[in-house]
């Protein structure tokens, strides 16, 4: 019976698995960073830069190739998927915690800005907001609402910046939503009304 198992990606041993979970145990133990103050907790909302807001489901120790890990377990209810990444890669995966009032009034203040009209190729345009959004910051995201807003409504507007602007939208009103408690098409009726006002 071969060692081997074959992913899409390529081969990958046993002993590559162990060797992987082992050094992020490893770094885990050895990480010299100051203790995160205010830690995940099961039960909180955050988000992960690359898929939105979530949830935590769980934190615990999970045995992976053989090595105990701390894992922490986070779920996407919008599109139905869970993740699983060890505790100490956290922060540096891009999960953060759901931001402050003080953020939200920051990008607001953005969004109601003039929009930054570039006139450069929309295909690099394109590839530099889907960026801002994939970064998970709402005032990354909040630049992509002010410069796109302009097109939506009108017949100047391409499907492409139609889908990026709604992706930048619906990541700002689902965290926003969770920071003030609020329903997101409440959330979402606000925000299209300081963009009208803009």
């Amino acid at each position: 019976m071969s060692m081997f198992r074959t992913t899409q990606k390529g081969t990958v041993t046993d002993a590559m698995a162990r060797t992987a979970a082992a050094t992020t145990a490893a770094e885990a133990k050895s990480s010299t960073a100051v203790k995160d103050e205010d830690p995940f907790r099961e039960g909180d909302a955050i988000v992960y830069a690359a898929h939105g807001v979530g949830r935590v489901d769980r934190i615990g120790v999970d045995e992976i190739a053989g090595t105990k890990l701390e894992m922490i377990q986070i779920s996407f209810p919008g599109n139905q998927m869970t993740l699983r990444i060890p505790l100490s890669k956290a922060h540096k995966s891009g999960l953060r915690k759901i931001v402050s009032r003080e953020i939200v009034d920051k990008a607001m203040a953005i969004i109601k800005g003039k929009p930054h009209v570039s006139r450069g190729m929309w295909a690099r345009r394109a590839v530099a907001y889907q960026e801002k959004i994939n970064s998970g910051d709402l005032v990354q995201i909040a630049e992509v609402l002010r410069d796109l807003r302009r097109n939506v409504d009108s017949l100047d507007g391409s499907f492409s910046e139609r889908k990026l602007f709604e992706a930048a939208q619906e990541r700002f009103v689902a965290e926003v939503a969770v920071l003030e408690g609020k329903e997101p098409t409440e959330v979402l009726e606000n925000l299209t009304e300081v963009m009208k006002a803009a």
